[in-house]
């Protein structure tokens, strides 16, 4: 693997010194150069096969274009359509590239979180594989990069996705202001680039549900957004559908907030409020009305609503429970079965 210099991490915080220095004196700081650093570009791939091969060519003639150190981190996470075979083979031909196998599918945050660790740029750019995220973008990422945020996050000015996937976004938006206090007015994506400081701190942690935007958004203290293009996929179609949206919504919601348990106790509350009203109301009227002889329908009534009520409320507690013990008990949420560099499998 090509490992790229290890002093200049010293050398972005050193950056980060001088501008801070500049504001406190007063004095116009100046901007750093994009090619005093090094740059980790991480690449999920899932099933692209037929387009992750032109995705790696235009990164690497954006970034040679440039004049900019690299290293592109492509994580196959568990594709079913020879696209690791693609990867590996370009892996071996050229000494920037690292191609890493996991065993099965875990998700894009996962295979996200398995790049952040092979990485070793002062810089971690994360992308997806089907050229959506145009690669010479990642240049307007670097460029406010170096204007002292330590995660500046891609806002597209038109998403070419279905209607469905925009309305998805929106309702994860929500939660992201809730849940990780998103500044008003900045806007999240997957197309993003992270200073070395916050992408080790995000690999400290420890969770068995990573969600990589909503720690970046935790661990980061100067973020911003810039305008990026988002362009029509060039072959095939998205593997980012509604299914994959809800699961994202519910590791949001039961692994990084109280909400769902606050709500769902806030509701028993009421409904144990309610029956101890109606109650009340039974109990003062039996004294001045004959009370008629109760029915069997009515007991099987009440007793369906407040057991019904009584389950839910376990198993959102139980849902936690869960998750508490695979954060626990799991040492990795995710399993390498290869890695393939210009020097061999590592």
């Amino acid at each position: 693997m090509t490992r790229l210099p290890e002093q200049s991490h010293d050398q972005t915080a050193d950056q980060a010194t001088d501008q801070a220095t500049d504001q406190a004196t007063g004095q116009p700081a100046a901007e750093p150069d994009p090619r005093s650093s090094s740059y980790s570009v991480v690449v999920p791939v899932f099933n692209s096969a037929a387009v992750v091969g032109r995705t790696i060519d235009r990164i690497v003639e954006v970034f040679e274009g440039a004049g900019l150190r690299y290293q592109l981190v492509l994580v196959n996470d568990g594709s079913r359509d020879g696209s690791w075979e693609v990867i590996a083979q370009r892996a071996r031909e050229n000494p920037h590239l690292v191609a890493v196998n996991l065993l099965r599918n875990y998700g894009q945050h996962h295979a996200n979180l398995a790049g952040f660790r092979e990485a070793t740029g002062d810089y971690v750019i994360t992308m997806d594989d089907d050229l959506q995220n145009p690669p010479d973008q990642a240049l307007v990422l670097i460029e406010a990069a170096m204007q002292g945020h330590d995660v500046v996050f891609g806002r597209f000015e038109r998403k070419q996705a279905p209607g469905y996937r925009r309305l998805g976004s929106k309702g994860i938006d929500l939660l992201n202001r809730r849940v990780f206090e998103q500044p008003p007015g900045l806007a999240v994506s997957n197309y993003r680039i992270l200073r070395r400081d916050v992408v080790e701190r995000i690999c400290a942690s420890h969770t068995a549900h990573p969600y990589v935007t909503g720690q970046a958004l935790l661990y980061s203290h100067n973020p911003s957004d810039v305008p990026v293009r988002h362009d029509p996929r060039p072959v095939g179609k998205s593997n980012y559908g509604l299914v994959r949206i809800l699961r994202l919504v519910f590791t949001i919601l039961f692994s990084y907030s109280l909400f769902p348990l606050r709500a769902a106790a806030l509701g028993g509350f009421l409904i144990a409020l309610c029956s101890f009203l109606l109650g009340g109301y039974y109990l003062v009227r039996s004294f001045f009305v004959d009370t008629p002889v109760p029915g069997w329908t009515t007991i099987a009534v009440l007793l369906s609503l407040f057991n019904g009520v009584t389950i839910a409320l376990l198993s959102m507690l139980g849902e936690y429970v869960v998750r508490t013990l695979n954060a626990v008990s799991a040492e990795t949420t995710y399993h390498v079965t290869q890695r393939v560099t210009q020097q061999g499998p590592g």
